[in-house]
């Protein structure tokens, strides 16, 4: 398992995009190192409906499906001591998902107050891949200089505006659309969703 991937979960709605996008690289033989910030996951028991205690739980049964080819750690938020925390852990990228307003200014200030923060600015330091897939609509002055600011540090800023010239079916298939958009700036192949020019009209 040569290839690392952390992915962070702030306070935003969009749960099933985490979800997904885990999902998908457990499928492959990454090494995923999870952290969730404190309101993310209480946002995150909320839209899957489960007890904020039993999100270990979730992680615990995924990394232990029989598809699963990767392998999944998670981290206490507040832990600074955790690996993510340093440049000199070797990682491949970081995916923050969703991310949050809150968690997008800290990125774009370096205000590193938690592991996620940490691990994100350690990932634009160590000059990485960092996805932001940023989830608020509308969006105000601050939150544009935030995402301007963020962008020229190094990190892709994605928001999760699903596109639908796939017809989409079903929440899932949206879901699916904004996964594969991140797979894609991993250099991940997949066929989370299909491309255009799959198709005819």
């Amino acid at each position: 398992m040569n290839k690392r991937i952390i992915i962070g979960i702030s306070g935003a709605s969009g749960a099933i995009y985490a979800v997904k996008l885990i999902e998908a690289l457990l499928a492959r033989e990454f090494q995923l190192h999870i952290v969730i910030s404190e309101i993310g996951a209480k946002v995150f028991a909320h839209e899957l409906n489960i007890r904020h205690e039993d999100i270990a739980g979730l992680f615990s049964r995924m990394n232990s499906k029989s598809e699963t080819r990767g392998e999944l750690i998670m981290h206490d938020s507040e832990d600074m001591f955790a690996p993510i925390a340093s440049g000199s852990f070797p990682a491949h990228a970081m995916v923050i998902i969703p991310c949050s307003m809150k968690t997008l200014a800290a990125v774009a200030a370096g205000y590193t107050a938690n592991l996620l923060v940490r691990a994100a600015d350690v990932t634009l330091k160590e000059k990485r891949s960092l996805i932001l897939v940023t989830r608020e609509t509308p969006l105000s002055h601050l939150h544009l200089k935030n995402m301007l600011t963020a962008h020229e540090a190094g990190a892709t800023i994605m928001p999760a505006s699903p596109g639908f010239y796939h017809h989409p079916q079903s929440i899932d298939d949206l879901a699916a659309f904004i996964v594969g958009r991140v797979l894609d700036h991993l250099n991940i192949e997949h066929s989370a969703s299909p491309r255009w020019g799959d198709f005819n009209g």
